[in-house]
């Protein structure tokens, strides 16, 4: 890989994703032949939204490889109350750490934060935006569980403010993927990813129905619909009613169907999915070490 800063998938090619997916792997094979590795290296946590999954599983990633993290904390605790701007706070930043991980609500400011910063930033999340190393950990889920070439995936819950799926949607351009969305009206891909996608060959259906496409998938990715995005509560309590996986819902899909999930889930997968082998979601969480761990030792401090 050649990037100062990853913002976004639209930046990765193929063989950028296989060389993290790749590197990823050997870690998980014998992750004690990385530790140490970036002894001395410290990495800077800027979360300005909530966060379980990204912000632990990149500190584990740091530690495991031997070095540390320093943790704006939250937003009520640092200067950002006092009006600090983002263009302020990251070039602050820098000055103490070799790389920075940041989370923000507003769209596009991993984009413009690194262009403040010489040191690597990576872009947990930003708005509705994108989410580049959800997605890789969830390509390497799907790699070891189905494959990304000649793959035909389902994806469901809310696409249109849901920035896991765009990055996901773009990532998977660079394979031989089948795209089919699933999703209320009000909630389908917006129209300038929907372009985007076709602008780049990818091969996309759009569904309301889960069952009419269910038993053609090799994997299904669900992500939750956001109360918070509806107006009214019985409108969304209708809508979410209706993607909703459960077992008896799962009857209808291959034995060996592989259910995702980015996480976290309210009640869009039902419990008793999570003892059937369709339950993928907590492997891929798992997957966020090993995958955060190859991007750290790629692009952040000196890697051998």
């Amino acid at each position: 890989m050649r990037h100062d800063h990853l913002v976004t998938t639209k930046q990765l090619s193929r063989a950028d994703i296989e060389t993290v997916l790749d590197r990823a792997a050997e870690i998980d094979a014998d992750p004690a032949a990385f530790a140490d590795r970036h002894a001395g290296t410290l990495l800077g946590l800027l979360f300005f939204e909530p966060s379980t999954r990204t912000k632990m599983s990149f500190e584990t990633a740091m530690k495991r490889l031997g070095g540390d993290v320093v943790d704006m904390g939250s937003v009520e605790s640092s200067s950002i109350k006092k009006g600090e701007s983002l263009a302020d706070t990251v070039r602050v930043i820098e000055g103490y750490v070799d790389g920075i991980v940041l989370r923000h609500p507003r769209q596009g400011s991993a984009k413009m934060g690194g262009e403040y910063v010489d040191v690597p930033l990576l872009n947990a999340g930003d708005g509705a935006g994108h989410h580049p190393t959800q997605t890789l950990l969830d390509l390497y889920t799907i790699r070891e569980n189905a494959g990304l070439d000649d793959l035909t995936i389902g994806v469901m819950g809310d696409l249109k403010y849901g920035r896991t799926v765009h990055s996901l949607a773009h990532a998977l351009t660079n394979f031989d993927a089948s795209q089919h969305f699933v999703s209320p009206e009000s909630l389908k891909l917006p129209r300038g990813v929907r372009y985007d996608l076709h602008e780049e060959g990818a091969s996309v259906r759009e569904h309301t129905d889960l069952e009419e496409v269910l038993p053609e998938l090799d994997v299904l990715y669900v992500t939750r619909i956001q109360r918070e995005r509806f107006p009214d509560e019985n409108e969304y309590r209708e809508i979410a009613g209706e993607y909703r996986v459960d077992a008896e819902t799962l009857s209808a899909a291959e034995d060996d169907l592989p259910v995702m999930h980015p996480l976290p889930r309210v009640d869009e997968i039902a419990a008793d999915v999570d003892d059937t082998d369709h339950a993928t979601y907590f492997e891929q969480a798992h997957n966020g070490v090993p995958v955060r761990m190859a991007l750290l030792d790629l692009l952040v401090g000196d890697s051998e």
